[in-house]
């Protein structure tokens, strides 16, 4: 209590320190249209400048807050006019080519934070991505404080988008689908998203109602773009979670760049505050690569590779877990022998060109390919103990168990084998006509599974064998009477696939900026075709085909209020992926067809300002109405499909996000989500499906102390309510409806800037050579809250009822992170 004391007040204190910062920076490389650099290039504001150097460098401090009208002169060049407004300590960077034509360039005006409001699409600063803390920092951990984002597992890059699934969601890199490994069944096995956050420049993100350029999915789009960079340049983190490094480089004549990152990251000290002790050493690493090559103003080409390696061995040894209520604790406790080795390597590489044919027409052709060979083995014993607790506060076994109800064990058994190739060829087209754009698409994909799944478990309790009760054996009542049936394993699959699937989409899709009176209104209307057909040893051909209209609509009435209304409707099919096709037994079932769901999106984004300081709301309310849903089980993050398209499904709810500078020079947001969907299954009534989660209710803060400006607090704190907490092995979903406890987390980072004042320091000073060096201190679960990722089954050999066990997640954890970049 002591100690949660301390962290909250501190955590106050930050949150109640406000300066207003007067200065930014704004900093850049000047070119000519040879990309050379230009020396000796004035730009001033007022009576105030600076000149570029040499390498055509320059660097200005600004008053913040401010329009400022920076103008650009050279002795031969013509004049640049730029029109920008800072936040107050904001390091700006501009970068671009001065011309030598007779006309002058027109203004280039910057309106900080402004982005992607007619599409309804969330755009999120790098640098945001870079310092809020988590336990799986990266992108995906900045999403989960969004509305209509929720995971209860931060050991996980998973997360569910308004009702769906984790396999709902697309992932783009660069215009190019990615892909994660297939057969991960808990967010420890995991390690590290495809996504290196230290090469990103733009990430977009939609949460339902997207364009018909997106794929087919039923929940969201992740837009991610790598930067090209303009000179060298490096970064640098180290933490006890692991490490990385990335490197920027421009060819002379700057028609080659390229950027590569290298990351390492060992899970141990987060594994390590869970309830099971463990012998634990993983091993996740990767190198990403990113090439352009800009031969001359029409033609870039760009290769994207990632080669990345998962060891994961795990060797459980005890695990206590108490649970119950005040009136009646309990506890679990168990002992294991065996373990599980790991093994998911993938291999990606990816081609682009584009070619702008001329200024109202631009051609990109991508290729890509993706290799991944995935092992899971595990032999483990447990043997449990299910005991009640002593609680009397005056006893001398206070805390300890008193009397075992149940005591039992089980054998679990893996030996899984993936070897998925995946190979992608597209081209694209854009067209400006007029006042409209029209962009179109065509891709084939071929998919390549080798798969062979062999899993068996064992199950004993109170000495007598557990059967299976599905296959109709005889009744098992030991010391009672003897048994003279088989003995099977409690759960037994075993399953070899060779399967291709062979997939031809296309898209095609309107847009126009128009007026309609004095409003400024958006249209967008498109249609996405998808055929795809299955085959494979022992696998009856199937070919299938879907057509998925969507439109949207954006409208900016002539008010003083900033204000913009958008309608996005659309019909979202989902093809089956592997998995999906996939049944409980491993089975393929090649019949199954693509899920539908039918999105209606009304939204409303107003800026306004509070405090002379930008804000924004954002509210969305959605309803999706699904059919030939592919019902499946949850546990941790492994999804297992039943592959029968036998339910209907729905989904409503609404989003709202508050975010602006709350702090001068930093953008926070607060952000609160509803929803609610349930499934039909086989017209037996309407349950709550696995990632109903109500209430969900997300901070992301950024502050700094006033008298100590270097010293910065990053806070990430979500709240969700409980998911539903799954069922025994062959139970009725039907029968058991109870939920999780809510999950409560808090991540906290406290940062030091070295080179907050690097524009103060005189030239020579060591710490010039760095953009940022800074020394932090991260707090995972700031409050040490129990959150639950799911429920371990156990059986109570006096009431044969079984008892659901919470699988706690992370406990509080210290981490101490170090970060460079030149």
């Amino acid at each position: 209590m002591k100690t949660n004391s301390i962290l909250l007040f501190l955590l106050l204190f930050f949150a109640a320190s406000a300066s207003y910062a007067q200065k930014a920076q704004i900093k850049g490389i000047i070119l000519d249209k040879n990309n050379n650099p230009v020396e000796g290039v004035t730009i001033n504001f007022g009576e105030q400048g600076t000149t570029t150097n040499i390498n055509g460098f320059y660097i200005l401090t600004i008053p913040a807050n401010q329009k400022i009208t920076l103008v650009f002169n050279h002795i031969s060049l013509k004049k640049t006019v730029l029109k920008v407004e800072l936040k107050p300590n904001e390091d700006f960077e501009y970068n671009f080519q001065m011309s030598d034509s007779e006309e002058q360039l027109p203004e280039v005006i910057l309106t900080s934070g402004n982005r992607r409001r007619v599409e309804g699409i969330t755009s999120i600063e790098p640098e945001a991505i870079r310092k809020i803390p988590g336990a799986n920092a990266g992108v995906e951990n900045i999403l989960k404080t969004l509305p209509g984002v929720n995971s209860n597992n931060e050991l996980s890059t998973q997360y569910a988008v308004r009702g769906g699934n984790f396999d709902e969601n697309l992932v783009y890199v660069n215009e190019i689908e990615v892909y994660r490994p297939f057969l991960i069944r808990s967010g420890q096995q995991e390690g590290l998203s495809f996504t290196n956050t230290d090469m990103v420049q733009n990430v977009d993100f939609s949460a339902g109602g997207f364009q018909s350029k997106y794929g087919d999915r039923l929940s969201s789009v992740l837009d991610i773009t790598y930067r090209i960079p303009k000179r060298f340049g490096a970064s640098m983190e180290a933490s006890f979670l692991g490490g990385s490094v990335s490197v920027d480089a421009v060819s002379k004549n700057q028609k080659w760049t390229n950027v590569t990152g290298i990351r390492y990251r060992n899970n141990s000290l987060l594994v390590d505050s869970q309830d099971t002790e463990s012998n634990f050493t993983p091993v996740f690493a990767d190198i990403q690569t990113y090439f352009t090559f800009t031969p001359n103003a029409k033609w870039q080409l760009s290769f994207l590779g990632n080669i990345s390696e998962n060891d994961y061995n795990y060797e459980p040894l005890t695990r206590i877990t108490k649970f119950g209520t005040i009136d009646d604790p309990r506890a679990l406790q168990v002992f294991y022998d065996g373990k599980e080795e790991d093994n998911y390597k993938t291999l990606f590489g990816a081609f682009k060109a584009a070619y702008e044919v001329n200024e109202n027409f631009t051609l990109k052709f991508i290729g890509s390919a993706y290799h991944t060979m995935e092992q899971e083995y595990f032999d483990i014993f447990a043997a449990y103990f299910l005991g009640e607790v002593d609680g009397n506060f005056g006893s001398d076994t206070y805390g300890d168990v008193s009397f075992n109800r149940g005591i039992g064990a089980q054998l679990n058994h893996a030996r899984n084998d993936l070897d998925a190739l995946i190979v992608n060829a597209e081209v694209k087209g854009f067209h400006k006509v007029k006042e409209s754009s029209i962009e179109w698409g065509f891709k084939y994909t071929r998919e390549d599974f080798r798969d062979r799944l062999v899993e068996w478990e064992i199950v004993d309790s109170s000495g007598f064998y557990i059967n299976p009760p599905d296959l109709g054996l005889p009744t098992n009542d030991q010391p009672y009477n003897p048994y003279e049936g088989p003995l099977v394993p409690y759960q037994y699959v075993r399953a070899t696939n060779y399967v291709v699937i062979n997939r031809i989409s296309g898209y095609v899709q309107w847009s126009k900026k128009s007026l309609l009176g004095t409003n400024e209104v958006w249209y967008n209307a498109g249609v996405r075709l998808h055929n795809w057909g299955v085959s494979g040893d022992g696998v009856a051909n199937s070919n299938q085909t879907v057509f998925s209209p969507r439109a949207q609509f954006a409208i900016k009435p002539d008010w003083d209020r900033d204000m913009i209304f958008r309608l996005a409707t659309g019909v979202y099919h989902q093809p089956p992926f592997y998995r999906e096709l996939r049944d409980m037994q491993g089975v393929i079932q090649p019949d199954v067809k693509a899920q539908q769901s039918i999105h209606f999106v009304l939204g409303n984004d107003y800026s306004f300002k509070i405090w002379k300081r930008p804000f924004k709301l954002i509210s969305e309310a959605y309803y999706k109405d699904l059919t030939d849903v592919n019902t499946y089980t949850l546990d941790n993050v492994r999804i297992r499909y039943r592959a029968n398209n036998e339910a209907t499904a729905y989904t409503y709810g609404a989003d709202f996000r508050l975010n602006g500078e709350f702090v001068p020079g930093t953008e926070s947001w607060f952000s609160f989500g509803y929803l609610k969907t349930e499934e039909n299954q086989n017209d037996r009534g309407f349950i709550a499906r696995p990632t109903d989660q109500r209430l969900k209710f997300g901070i992301l803060f950024q502050d700094y102390v006033p008298t100590i400006p270097s010293l910065k607090l990053y806070l990430n704190l979500v709240y969700n309510t409980g998911l539903p907490g799954g069922s025994p092995s062959y139970a009725d979903p039907y029968d058991y409806q109870l939920r999780l406890n809510d999950y409560r987390r808090a991540d906290v980072g406290f940062s030091y800037v070295l080179t907050e004042n690097n524009h103060l320091k005189p030239n020579g000073h060591w710490l010039k050579k760095f953009k940022d060096l800074s020394i932090g201190l991260e707090i995972f679960n700031l409050f040490n809250n129990q959150n639950a990722i799911s429920n371990t089954w156990v059986r109570d050999v006096d009431t044969k009822n079984q008892f659901a066990i919470p699988n706690y997640m992370t406990t509080r954890v210290f981490n101490l992170k170090l970060t460079a970049r030149l």
